[in-house]
């Protein structure tokens, strides 16, 4: 897998693309349109068994929650 990370293409907030590495921190963007800054971090990838078998999509049941993630 490679060690560098794709740059974000826009900004989240304002969807302006003038976006430049901030010095706050490691994976911080400046937006210069808004004015802000946020940043951007993997978290992980979700467990094959949060997607279920094909089967539970089409039919339109939603699978659960998986362990150890919070629920809002």
């Amino acid at each position: 897998m490679s060690e560098t990370r794709s740059v974000p293409l826009y900004c989240p907030y304002c969807g302006e693309e003038d976006l430049r590495p901030s010095e706050a921190g490691h994976g911080a963007w400046e937006c210069h349109a808004c004015v802000r800054v946020f940043t951007v971090k993997f978290n992980g990838l979700l467990s094959r068994a949060a997607s279920g078998p094909a089967g539970e999509a089409a039919s339109g049941t939603a699978p659960g929650p998986v362990p150890g993630t919070v629920t809002r």
